[in-house]
């Protein structure tokens, strides 16, 4: 019997980028694993946490733990909402003992999609194959948090055909941040330009990344400047054949 996994898509995917979410449960069921995506699923509590609004986040927390109390993984294909379930749920229930014992028995069971691919599954070769050149962006929540940084490379690299080229300036944030990106517009835009500047170096046709949300980010600067780069998942990546 295929093991069960349980898929945590993340706001941003389920309303702006459902492919990306498709092509995470498309791998996984390609590799051997019985996918489950709990409907009642609906938000992390991050947007509210970043903004400060902690028991507006606890709220949305405490059903997230309800909905994935059962689940023996939960796959999530975002760096900043993986780290924020595994790493700041014990910070907005510290005061309350039974939500914080159910957050950090939930903790280890939360995977970054391409951490479970290689921690769990152990498996670096998905049967991928896409013909083209690429630069990865590394996220901020993922390289600083979760310490994510070779994997997805090496998951890249085993891609049929594709060619994987780095920019300087993979660390630097995209300019993104959630709210930052509004309230500090200027800043966030030209945070943006420093990146794709960076990206028009290597040559490449296409950023790759774990989070959604640098993607968006970045393809709002892509388009502004009318530059013929797109931006793609790397769940988009490893589904292609």
């Amino acid at each position: 019997m295929a093991q069960g996994v349980s898929l945590f898509v993340t706001c941003i995917v389920d309303q702006l980028f459902p492919k990306v979410g498709m092509a995470m449960a498309e791998v996984l069921e390609r590799i051997g694993f019985e996918v489950d995506f709990p409907e009642a699923q609906t938000c992390c509590g991050q947007p509210a946490f970043n903004s400060g609004f902690r028991r507006e986040a606890r709220e949305v927390a405490r059903h997230f733990l309800s909905v994935f109390q059962g689940a023996e993984y939960i796959i999530v294909p975002s760096g900043s909402c993986a780290s924020m379930i595994s790493h700041h749920f014990a910070d907005i229930f510290e005061k309350e003992p039974e939500s914080l014992a159910a957050a950090r028995a939930l903790a280890p069971r939360v995977y970054e999609f391409s951490s479970f691919l290689l921690d769990v599954a152990g498996i670096e070769d998905v049967g991928a194959e896409l013909h083209e050149v690429v630069t990865y962006h590394d996220s901020c929540h993922a390289l600083r948090e979760l310490k994510i940084k070779n994997g997805p490379r090496r998951l890249l690299r085993r891609v049929r055909g594709l060619e994987l080229r780095e920019m300087e300036a993979a660390e630097e944030c995209c300019g993104f941040g959630g709210t930052f990106s509004v309230k500090f517009d200027e800043l966030s835009g030209a945070m943006a330009r420093t990146k794709i500047d960076s990206v028009l170096k290597t040559g490449a046709s296409a950023i790759v990344s774990i989070d959604s949300s640098c993607l968006m980010q970045l393809r709002g600067a892509l388009s502004r400047a009318e530059l013929p780069i797109r931006t793609m998942h790397l769940a988009e990546v490893l589904a292609s054949r």
